[in-house]
């Protein structure tokens, strides 16, 4: 449980793998997907802004909680879709570590455009088993994320995979400087200036791992014919993983629905 204040242990069996290789497989099932959106409603919401950052800017400004979390929540459309993998990602990548615990920033918070995706690397976890000392135990998770809800033409897994290579050549540095950069400014929850120093400045401490995923999140009426896009071999320097989940495009409305209604 982090700043979402989610139990990442319920959502252990909403990722069960259905195979290993060369690629995981995740079917979600139609139950599955009810209990996330159920439970997902209000760490969704805190996602993008902090209960106490909510409150205080509806009493502020004499605004309504609603209209407030209304200006953080992306519209209908390829942003929230994307939005939503992310977050999925960010759920599955934490369950994976349970019982540890994987500390990762909310980066739908510190967006300039809430019509607009977040910059920089997708979904990023800490693991620090000693922290705040550092051990060679300690790895930084990272995740690409894609998206395909409906039937517009995209390639999902290519480009997870794909993308997933610049997070492993350059981007994830220049997120972590730049995660480092809005902490001086920002409340970043879990994820605070010295815990990011110890991945920046890797050479001052103990090796740390790297571990890297392209994530690919697939309504389940297009699985089949995306899977034809899959590798047939298992990659040394990621892990790709393919998540099926029914009726998607209606999922992530319906969980953004209910984080708005959680505040109305």
């Amino acid at each position: 449980m982090d700043d979402l204040d989610f139990d990442f242990g319920s959502a252990v069996p909403w990722f069960s793998h259905e195979q290993e290789q060369p690629y995981v497989l995740v079917r979600m099932t139609a139950q599955q997907v009810a209990l996330l959106e159920a439970a997902m409603a209000e760490p969704l919401r805190r996602c993008y802004i902090t209960d106490g950052a909510l409150h205080a800017a509806a009493n502020r400004h004499g605004l309504a909680l609603s209209e407030v979390l209304a200006s953080k929540l992306p519209d209908p459309g390829s942003t929230m879709a994307g939005d939503f993998g992310e977050v999925l990602g960010y759920l599955y990548q934490a369950a994976m570590e349970h019982p540890g615990d994987a500390i990762g920033p909310k980066k739908w918070r510190l967006k300039q455009d809430r019509t607009k995706p977040a910059p920089k690397s997708d979904v990023i976890h800490f693991i620090m088993p000693e922290r705040p000392a550092a051990s060679a135990n300690d790895q930084v998770l990272c995740a690409e994320v894609k998206v395909k809800s409906t039937t517009a033409s995209s390639d999902p897994i290519g480009s997870a995979i794909k993308d997933c290579a610049k997070d492993r050549t350059s981007r994830l540095a220049s997120t972590l400087v730049w995660l480092r950069e809005r902490a001086m400014t920002e409340d970043l929850g879990d994820v605070d200036i010295p815990l990011l120093n110890r991945f920046i400045n890797a050479v001052d401490y103990p090796p740390a791992a790297q571990r890297y995923r392209a994530v690919a999140v697939i309504c389940e009426s297009f699985v089949t014919a995306e899977l034809s896009n899959a590798p047939s071999t298992a990659s040394d320097e990621f892990t790709l993983v393919v998540i099926s989940v029914p009726n998607l495009h209606a999922t992530y409305n319906s969980a953004f629905a209910a984080a708005r209604a959680t505040v109305s």
